[in-house]
């Protein structure tokens, strides 16, 4: 019987982002309070650098 070949691992998912590449933020707003709005904003996630692959 001949054997089939084995396909690559999957990479594990990156658990801040859990495999987007992508975290949201809040929003800050005022020089001294520093108060959060009800904004959000997409930033790129700092573990995977947006791979979405745990490293």
């Amino acid at each position: 019987m001949p054997t089939r070949p084995r396909s690559a691992a999957k990479p594990k998912k990156c658990q801040p982002c859990k495999g987007t590449g992508e975290t949201v933020e809040t929003v800050r707003v005022g020089a001294r309070k520093n108060r959060a709005t009800d904004d959000k904003q997409s930033a790129l996630c700092t573990a995977c650098w947006g791979s979405g692959e745990a490293q």
